[in-house]
């Protein structure tokens, strides 16, 4: 999905108003409907019972939107609070009408005109399961003051009680540079509407920001063909992947969804590659084997019943050997995709491994892990490979890939997801909050779903897992990496609201994937 700056979503409204024949108050309506529908499905999964619903509005477009998603909640049966930055005789335009309808549903909302109100709030909050942030928008620029900034730090000192979402942009945050000009909300999840923003995308909001929703409210999309963005970048989104999955027939088998060969484990990391496993078999993929040191079968099966476990041979430290790979290599045939590294620990006889696979490999090819650390002095000899490969650093990874250290990396993502392209041919998932995958050729994309939940042992192996069940199933391996890091990011959500990211764990990332996947088909 493009990004757009303010500036031109402003037209692209402006066009859908005069062109399309849409009323601004009906966008509005879209959009207040969106914000009711997250905050209700937020609602759901962290299992609030009546939950509680505090809007804090503005009182320019965000403030309209928070008054129809009060209406809109107040409707489904949430306990629902309204207070205003602002006197209430200050608010104009659509936001206007659309207070008059929530008042006339008997809302009523608190005035808080003054910096000093908010302060005293503070000391006095309104208990709240959910805020929804609608103070500020896209047009404002420079740091938030009086009722908005005293609101904007309400909602900030509430945030260790309440999930906080954000309508549009979190309020205080530039929504072309993605800078905090000043005091701004730090969300949970930013509904914004019509079409993600430039700046939301950006290292510097990602504290801010939280997962990514967007809310189509119904811009014609022949309007946004006559859109100059100033970037190629694009916003992983769900329906740009739903598409990728098409309903079933009913007339198949268990051979027509791939057969993924799973490759790693070390004597102590028989975790890395059964958590791999457990994700491949969720992804769909029809048929799931792994290969692991022989020290490992036993563990690996008991933790994935439905994956075929091959023991290999094995080094006096319990790695696979290289001579593991002669079981394989007559089969080959039988696999349509092939992931190697989660576990594999690092030495000789494992980059001999890997050696190996890439000169036999005669399907596509996902390298995660040690299987890149073994090989990163060498990686330039990726790009001669005769099968696609996905390759899924993590920062420190990929320093030892293209060169530098992680604190370079994370200091241009971007740019270093682009060198490994250059220098591999590879598609690249740099893994990290705001996930990069690019490939030789295609946009730049990056992904907005996910927590701090998810830096903990063993995500990262149920990533792998699901890129190369995808692959196995046919998707191309851009596309499966797309799909993949969004789903992965998306259970990971799921998981976090659920329990709590403190305690998330990989195996809680697993066990949300089925319905993380239900979002992209319904079957």
């Amino acid at each position: 999905m493009k990004l757009v700056t303010s500036a031109q979503m402003r037209e692209l409204d402006r066009r859908t108003i005069e062109e399309a024949k849409v009323k601004g108050t009906e966008l509005m309506e879209r959009a207040g409907f969106g914000v009711a529908d997250i905050v209700r499905r937020v609602a759901e999964v962290s299992g609030f019972m009546n939950a509680g619903v505090h809007l804090i509005a503005g009182r320019g477009n965000n403030g309209g939107d928070a008054f129809v998603a009060a209406r809109i909640l107040k409707e489904m049966d949430f306990s629902v609070e309204v207070w205003v930055a602002g006197h209430t005789n200050q608010i104009t335009g659509d936001a206007f009408i659309h207070f008059g309808k929530m008042t006339k549903a008997g809302i009523k909302a608190q005035e808080l005109p003054m910096i000093e109100d908010w302060q005293d709030a503070i000391k006095f909050p309104w208990f709240a399961d959910i805020i929804v942030d609608g103070i500020l928008g896209t047009g404002i620029t420079g740091p938030a003051r009086g009722p908005a900034a005293g609101a904007i730090q309400y909602i900030n000192s509430q945030s260790n009680e309440s999930l906080v979402v954000a309508i549009d942009v979190p309020s205080g945050l530039n929504a072309d540079t993605g800078h905090a000009e000043g005091d701004t909300v730090r969300a949970d999840v930013t509904a914004t509407t019509g079409a993600p923003k430039i700046g939301l995308l950006e290292p510097s909001a990602v504290d801010y920001v939280g997962a990514l929703d967007v809310i189509d409210i119904g811009i014609p999309r022949e309007f946004f063909a006559d859109v100059d963005f100033e970037t190629d970048d694009e916003l992983i989104h769900l329906a740009d992947l739903k598409p990728l999955f098409p309903r079933r027939h009913r007339a198949v088998n268990k051979g027509n969804f791939g057969h993924v060969l799973l490759i790693g484990g070390a004597n102590g990391y028989a975790g890395s590659i059964a958590l791999s496993a457990q994700a491949a078999l969720r992804s769909g993929a029809g048929l799931v084997t792994v290969l692991t040191p022989q020290c490992n079968r036993s563990i690996v099966a008991d933790a994935a019943l439905e994956a075929m476990v091959i023991g290999g041979d094995e080094t006096s430290s319990g790695a696979l050997d290289a001579t593991a790979w002669d079981r394989i290599r007559p089969r080959l045939a039988d696999f349509s995709a092939i992931m190697i590294g989660p576990g594999l620990t690092t030495g000789d006889a494992q980059r001999e491994l890997v050696r190996r696979v890439l000169a036999d490999a005669t399907v596509p090819l996902v390298l995660d892990a040690d299987a890149l650390n073994v090989i990163a002095t060498e990686s330039e000899s990726l790009a001669k490979l005769r099968v696609p490969v996905v390759i899924t650093p993590h920062p420190g990874e990929m320093a030892r890939l293209i060169g530098g250290d992680a604190a370079a990396i994370q200091r241009d993502r971007r740019a270093a997801a682009r060198e490994a392209v250059k220098k591999t041919k590879a598609t690249v998932v740099l893994k990290g909050a705001g996930t990069i995958v690019t490939a030789p050729k295609l946009p730049l994309h990056i992904n907005m779903t996910g927590n701090p939940g998810l830096a903990t042992g063993g995500t990262g192996d149920v990533l792998s897992g699901l890129i190369a069940g995808l692959v196995a199933q046919g998707l191309k391996p851009f596309d499966a990496s797309r799909a993949a890091v969004f789903v992965h990011g998306r259970a990971g959500d799921l998981a976090a609201f659920r329990k709590c990211q403190m305690s998330l764990t990989a195996g809680d990332v697993v066990t949300e994937l089925p319905f993380a996947f239900r979002e992209l088909s319904l079957r």
